[in-house]
């Protein structure tokens, strides 16, 4: 047996890990509207052991520099350093985009003595990264002391809010470890993975095997199950460092703790879709297999339509059924049944709205978050993907995203 207590104050709890943010004018104004001191756009997680770390990366082709150049290092290496920049995602940068981190890198070991450094970045594609001033933060951060709060936010690029939690795991033997993590992410998310950035660290005993397995386990259940617009970045990045610090380890109570951070910080990107007002699973079940009703599944999370709909706040199931029979799974008019929450929305028998089961509809839709169930009526696949709606702010986002 385990437990798993909610901490606050994001990374600070990890033994042995160190975190903060510096502003070296890349960024210029806030991140949101709360107004305030113009927040970091370089941040650092560092710990002062050899971490083994684990990383799962994007599926677009054209992959940032950060990424190869991470690649580079060999397969088991360890670390104990992750620089983090906003404002340039140092993509599309050829060979330079490399160098440019390896120059940054070599001015960082005159400051402090480190090992295998990794680098992530998030912003704008096509740009090389500002040297100088990402290298004049190493003489105003402290690597010696801790401010998570402030790393969540130099980390976000059109996110309304920091992304950040925190357990303590307390084992039956009355031993311990920590867990936590940062995240970004609010737009240009897809599920192969998401638009977004992760950084998890612990202080658990954990064997690199298990980081490496149950990291992909987790991607799948969380960060790979969400859309706001179907587009995948060239920087997307979850990592986890562990340096073992507590001594404890138990393999199931890690993957539970894993699963719910990830899932979590998931649904916080989701809930801060750029301009999204509503959060929506959509249950797909009675599928032929699982490949197939996670493939309808991801066809509704990622429909435009759908997401117009949703943002309307119409009980329009025709999008819903149109969406899944074009989405090239074996399916049946006759045997599809699809509900909003509890509330049946269509099936054979009930294929119009009465009046009555669309008022319900109606109220069901105006909640900001809850749930479509699509039936097959074919097989026992089922799949859960979350989605959100597409709003007039989101265009405006992203219209402006370079200014």
């Amino acid at each position: 047996m385990f437990k798993l207590f909610p901490v606050t104050n994001g990374l600070e709890n990890v033994k042995g890990f160190f975190c903060g943010a510096t502003n070296v004018g890349m960024r210029t104004n806030p991140v949101n509207s709360g107004g305030g001191d113009v927040d970091g756009d370089v941040a650092f997680i560092r710990s002062e052991s050899p971490c083994d770390i684990s990383a799962v990366f994007t599926s677009n082709t054209f992959q940032a520099a950060p990424i190869k150049h991470f690649l580079k290092y060999p397969k088991e290496f360890q670390t104990d350093f992750v620089l983090i920049n906003a404002k340039n995602a140092n993509a599309m940068t050829g060979e330079k985009g490399i160098e440019d981190i390896d120059t940054i890198m070599s001015t960082l070991r005159t400051k402090i003595d480190v090992l295998n450094p990794v680098m992530s970045s998030t912003g704008v594609i096509g740009y090389r990264l500002p040297v100088d001033k990402i290298t004049s933060a190493f003489d105003t951060l402290n690597f010696h002391a801790s401010d998570s709060h402030k790393a969540a936010r130099a980390i976000m690029t059109t996110d309304s809010f920091k992304k950040e939690l925190a357990y303590k795991v307390e084992l039956e033997n009355s031993k311990s470890f920590n867990i936590a993590a940062i995240c970004k992410g609010a737009g240009m998310i897809n599920p192969a993975m998401a638009t977004m950035l992760c950084f998890i660290i612990t202080d658990a005993n954990i064997p690199k095997s298990d980081m490496d397995e149950l990291l992909v386990q987790s991607t799948e259940d969380s960060f790979n199950r969400i859309s706001v617009d179907g587009d995948t970045s060239t920087n997307d990045t979850v990592m986890l460092l562990a340096n073992k610090e507590s001594g404890a380890y138990h393999k199931e109570a890690f993957k539970a703790a894993l699963n719910k951070i990830m899932f979590e910080l998931a649904m916080m990107i989701l809930k801060d879709g750029e301009g999204a007002n509503k959060l929506v699973a959509f249950e797909v079940r009675g599928a032929k297999s699982e490949e197939e009703a996670k493939k309808a599944s991801m066809a509704l999370s990622n429909s435009l339509l759908v997401k117009t709909a949703l943002f309307g706040e119409d009980p329009n199931w025709g999008r819903i059924a149109s969406t899944i029979g074009a989405s090239g799974i074996a399916c049946d008019e006759k045997k599809l049944t699809i509900h909003y929450d509890d509330l049946l929305i269509y099936s054979d028998t009930f294929r119009e709205l009465d009046k009555e089961r669309e008022d319900k509809a109606y109220k069901i839709m105006k909640q900001e978050s809850f749930k479509v169930t699509c039936d097959i009526g074919l097989g026992a696949g089922s799949y859960t993907s979350y989605g959100c709606d597409l709003s007039y702010e989101y265009v405006k986002i992203n219209a402006e995203y370079r200014t």
